[in-house]
């Protein structure tokens, strides 16, 4: 069956998930998806002394990158004798070496992450793709490291290579994503979120070497200036996936016949659903607010790509 066939119900039973818990098995399912993802540098490499997939230098190695004319010293091995012939000059064929480069996820499970209106929590999937990218990359050879995070705590993962890594970084996500349930309630302020993600944003910039890929995959709400210049500094020497989470209730509120009430610890707020203008002017907002976000985050320098919390991954992926 494909996977646009499935229900939800059918694909969570399938994938070892209830949509709020986290699992070791859910994680685990990702490890035959790991092709879904490709972690080929998207940006120009910026450290000639970290391994990478792609090096800064040509030379015989995996990825053809060009054909030039013969210049003398250069590999007769390498010489492209079909264009030799057409043209009448001697060329030679010039490979970029493929080499490992670390990898990174930073996954923010902070309390913001923990909401979901139809097929999972906002933090469920973030860890879905955290494992994703993890076994991306060990399906390239590459180490991975991370750090994971809430409001009450976080863990650091120094880069490992093959399963070993992917397994560290899956349990960590368990762990934390328990924590963070068990405790939502006993934080509630908002710029405790934010120092939680600037301070780890400090310790990913002391744990990722220059040249590294880093996969930040959270909700980004609770950013503050001291956010921002930690993701500068790390743009000028690594390269920044930034991953998004959200969930439709954030862009548009459904229609309904009555007001409901929503509470968030010691918050309340009435949702007047059965007002078409209301709904309408959160939709705008909330647009706008998602505007000005991406848009100040590719200027801190990261590539943005956004995920749904109300489809599975994969089927996101292969669109």
């Amino acid at each position: 069956m494909q996977q646009t066939q499935l229900s939800s119900q059918a694909w969570l039973e399938q994938c070892h998930s209830n949509g709020a818990q986290l699992g070791l098995k859910e994680l685990l399912y990702y490890k035959p998806k790991a092709n879904l993802l490709s972690l080929k540098p998207k940006a120009r490499i910026k450290s000639a002394q970290a391994g990478q997939y792609l090096a800064p230098h040509k030379g015989r190695g995996m990825e053809f990158a060009e054909v030039r004319q013969y210049q003398y010293g250069d590999d007769i091995r390498a010489i492209d004798w079909r264009v030799t012939a057409r043209t009448g000059e001697a060329h030679t064929k010039l490979y970029q070496e493929e080499k490992e480069r670390p990898v990174f996820v930073f996954t923010d499970l902070s309390n913001s992450m923990l909401f979901g209106s139809q097929l999972l929590l906002k933090s469920v999937q973030a860890a879905h793709l955290s494992a994703l990218v993890a076994w991306s990359a060990c399906q390239r050879g590459d180490r991975l490291g991370g750090i994971v995070f809430n409001e009450h705590g976080h863990h650091e993962l120094k880069p490992i290579a093959r399963d070993k890594g992917v397994l560290a970084l899956c349990h960590q996500l368990c762990d934390i994503h328990q924590q963070a349930l068990h405790n939502r309630e006993h934080i509630t302020q908002q710029h405790v979120a934010q120092s939680r993600f600037a301070d780890n944003l400090k310790r990913l910039t002391h744990l990722a070497k220059p040249g590294s890929l880093i996969y930040v995959i959270s909700d980004f709400t609770n950013l503050n200036d001291a956010s921002f210049k930690q993701l500068e500094r790390l743009a000028r020497h690594c390269e920044l996936i930034g991953c998004q989470i959200s969930d439709p209730f954030e862009h548009q509120l459904p229609a309904y016949r009555e007001a409901i009430m929503v509470e968030a610890g010691d918050n309340a707020w009435t949702l007047p659903l059965m007002d078409k203008q209301f709904r309408a002017k959160f939709a705008k907002q909330s647009a706008e607010a998602f505007a000005n976000r991406l848009s100040r985050l590719k200027r801190a320098g990261m590539t943005m790509q956004s995920f749904s919390a109300a489809t599975p991954l994969e089927s996101q992926l292969m669109r």
